[in-house]
Order: C-alpha cells, then sequence, then structure tokens
C-alpha cells in the first residue's frame, strides 16, 4: 500500500508516558478509532515491564484511549499465531523504552512484527519512545562495551525509517553519543535524529513534524539542524511503506 494509507508513525525521545508528551500522543489516539489498542513492553522486559504496561494503560486511559499489552518480550511470543492475529487487526500499538539492542533481536522477523507493520499501512497509528523509537530507524546505537559507556556502535534495527539512527534523551544524556556515532557510521550518508525528551518526530499526512515539548535534530550529511513544535522538519527520510 502507497503513503495514502499509512498511519501516523511517531519517534519519540524519552520520559514517555508523561505530561508533555500530549501532541503527539494525541496525533496517534486519534487515528486508533475503535480498534483494538496495545502497548508493547519488549524494551522493558528486563526492567519490570508490567510497571510499563501499567503506565502505558493510565496515560493513554487519560488521552481516552483503553489500551491492552500486546505480548512481545520474548521470540515465543512474538511468533505466537495468536499474538500475530491480535496484532493484525490493531488500530494503535506504542513500544516503550528500555533496553535498545532487545527490541530488534525480539521482534525483527517475526509474524508478529510483520503484523504490526502490515495494520500500521493500512492506517494503524504505530510509536515508539526512547528505545523503542530506536527500533524504527535502519540501525540502532548499542552499548561499545559496558554500562554506562557513552561510546555507542551500530546494530541493525527494524528498519521502518532508512539511513536514520535515533539519538533519544538529546537534551540529557544523549547528545554525549554524538560525536562518537558521527565517527562510527556505517555509511556517509547517516542522518543521526536527535530527539529531545517528551518530543517527537511524526510522519503524519505525508511529512514529518516536531510536536511535544522540546525540539528534534537533523545531524548528519555535512549539516545540523533543530527544529522546533510545530515546525515541519527536513533531511528526514520518507519512511519504507
Amino acid at each position: 500500500m502507497g503513503e495514502e494509507g499509512v498511519g501516523p508513525l511517531a519517534l519519540v525521545g524519552g520520559d514517555e508516558l508523561n505530561p508533555g508528551n500530549e501532541p503527539q500522543d494525541e496525533v496517534l489516539v486519534r487515528a486508533a478509532g475503535e480498534g483494538p489498542a496495545y502497548v508493547i513492553a519488549t524494551a522493558a522486559a528486563r526492567h519490570q515491564p508490567e510497571l510499563a504496561v501499567a503506565n502505558a494503560r493510565q496515560w493513554f486511559g487519560k488521552l481516552g484511549l483503553a489500551v491492552e499489552e500486546l505480548p512481545a518480550l520474548r521470540r515465543s511470543d512474538v511468533r505466537d499465531a495468536e499474538n500475530a492475529r491480535r496484532a493484525r487487526s490493531g488500530r494503535f500499538f506504542y513500544l516503550v523504552g528500555g533496553d535498545p539492542g532487545l527490541v530488534p533481536s525480539v521482534l525483527g522477523g517475526s509474524p508478529l512484527w510483520e503484523a504490526v507493520t502490515a495494520a500500521w499501512r493500512e492506517g494503524a497509528a504505530l510509536g515508539g519512545s526512547s528505545a523503542g523509537a530506536m527500533a524504527f530507524g535502519e540501525w540502532t546505537l548499542v552499548r561499545q562495551r559496558r554500562p554506562g559507556d557513552a561510546q555507542r556502535r551500530y546494530a541493525p534495527a527494524l528498519g521502518l525509517v532508512p539511513g536514520v539512527a535515533v539519538v533519544p534523551h538529546l537534551e540529557t544524556f544523549g547528545h554525549r553519543w554524538i560525536e562518537g556515532a558521527e565517527s562510527a557510521a556505517p555509511r556517509d550518508d547517516v542522518v543521526l535524529l536527535g530527539l529531545e525528551e517528551r518530543t517527537g518526530a511524526v510522519w503524519h499526512e505525508g511529512r514529518w513534524i516536531c510536536l511535544g515539548a522540546g525540539g528534534v535534530s537533523v545531524i548528519g550529511r555535512g549539516r545540523r539542524d533543530r527544529f522546533e513544535p510545530g515546525q515541519a522538519i527536513d533531511g528526514l527520510p520518507v519512511p519504507n511503506t
């Protein structure tokens, strides 16, 4: 299906499910309509995923949307035919933050992820924050060596946004990744998408727009441009629809 049918895609810079995220989350909620709505806690599988699900239920409930968990914590979950069937009928999916390496390794190539993207290409809303947003790029940035290491290496991600690696939490700690990520880029045309917390780069109605509490930066190809809430974002590739 072409761009006409694709739903909104929100890449959020972290501190999700908190005030300040309303602009981008309301775009997703409106697109959900009356269909099933799911939170996907893959990135939080090692860090109290049940708490992430509870927070998502509370937050999106305040925005008028009832969400439930779509089980996706392990490979057996994402290969399960019933979970994939549920995903295929979904109208809203939100990937919470956590471990950047987990989401591509668990979801990548699975029947559940194929069902999620098929639903998105038919108009369902799809969003992710921090590690969830990182998974949507062509690459995700994972620790080079040890916990707390600012040096990052590129690992294959889910590839919804080609040529892009997402850098969340840009104004708090993500900025420390930029220099190393630029020097270690696997190709000359890599774009680093810097996302401040409670801020989204949102693909909606055929364009990228900055929504939320902070700014979005597009870094690479000889440029570093920052976009404010409400501004169209130039320099980002069209998602793989």
